[in-house]
């Protein structure tokens, strides 16, 4: 859908902030009715966090945004496949909807490793579109990495 990589572009211009921190380039936005309520980015390093992923951040600040933690119509744009973690507070917020951009075949939870959000277990449904501006939002993290491995390359040889 057009709309879905306009929200895309949005997660992206947060995914940059997070890489121009040192983390890893992921970045998410809510959006409800047509207008971002919330907007996140990845901080585990510099939030000394190990659930500061985009995905977390953004749905507090969206609920933050309602006053409910319950995310009800809400639709939830991320530029990477969700992992586990993220993927089960998707589902406890009740995102209508996720869109995320490029597979993560090491951890991702809702495609390439597991398939969190179809297990018949769970007690709410969230509808989920994948690859979604995937090259875009592949390359992203995969420069970034590419820059990491050059600077301890450098590191080493200094």
């Amino acid at each position: 859908m057009k709309d879905d990589t306009i929200w895309m572009e949005q997660a992206l211009v947060e995914a940059r902030k997070a890489a121009e921190k040192g983390e890893v380039p992921v970045g998410a936005v809510i959006v409800l009715k047509g207008a971002i309520i919330a907007r996140g980015h990845n901080q585990p390093i510099s939030g000394c966090n190990p659930v500061a992923h985009a995905e977390i951040l953004t749905l507090q600040a969206g609920a933050r945004a309602l006053g409910n933690y319950r995310l009800v119509d809400c639709e939830l744009f991320v530029t990477l496949e969700p992992c586990t973690m993220c993927a089960g507070a998707i589902v406890h917020s009740r995102i209508r909807r996720l869109v995320y951009g490029a597979l993560e075949p090491k951890a991702g939870a809702i495609e390439s490793v597991t398939e969190v959000l179809s297990q018949p277990q769970m007690n709410y449904r969230v509808e989920a579109t994948g690859g979604v501006l995937a090259d875009k939002c592949g390359q992203m993290i995969s420069d970034f990495f590419k820059q990491r491995r050059l600077q301890i390359k450098k590191a080493k040889g200094a």
